[in-house]
């Protein structure tokens, strides 16, 4: 079984910064992609970024230059470094692993940006 914990969600002000980071273990097969997904109350999830095992990124245009998403494959972990960050940008983020045509998804944490 494929678990995936998530962490370094929090509370931020407008303008700040936050890294986040999801270990995924277990029988991880390559290629794959791993991406960082969100939903905020009463939207539906939506893709934030996401990074292939060759290291082929996609971001989602609303994150485009503020959002990196980078991964260490030998430890299977994924990170989200997310910058000047807006109150738009509270969700609940979840990592997500897709391999073998499978998906698989971390509990998520909380991101919540106010002053």
């Amino acid at each position: 079984q494929v678990q995936l914990v998530e962490s370094g969600g929090g509370l931020v002000q407008p303008g700040g910064s936050l890294r986040l980071s999801c270990a995924a273990s277990g029988s991880i097969f390559s290629p794959n992609t791993m991406g960082w997904y969100r939903q905020a109350p009463g939207k539906q999830r939506e893709l934030v970024a996401t990074i292939t095992s060759g290291d082929r990124a996609n971001y989602a245009e609303s994150v485009k230059g503020l959002f990196t998403i980078s991964r260490d494959n030998a430890k299977n972990t994924v990170y989200l470094q997310m910058n000047r960050l807006r109150p738009e940008d509270t969700a609940v983020y979840y990592c997500n692993l897709r391999v073998l045509r499978a998906d698989y998804w971390g509990q998520g944490t909380q991101v919540t940006v106010s002053s």
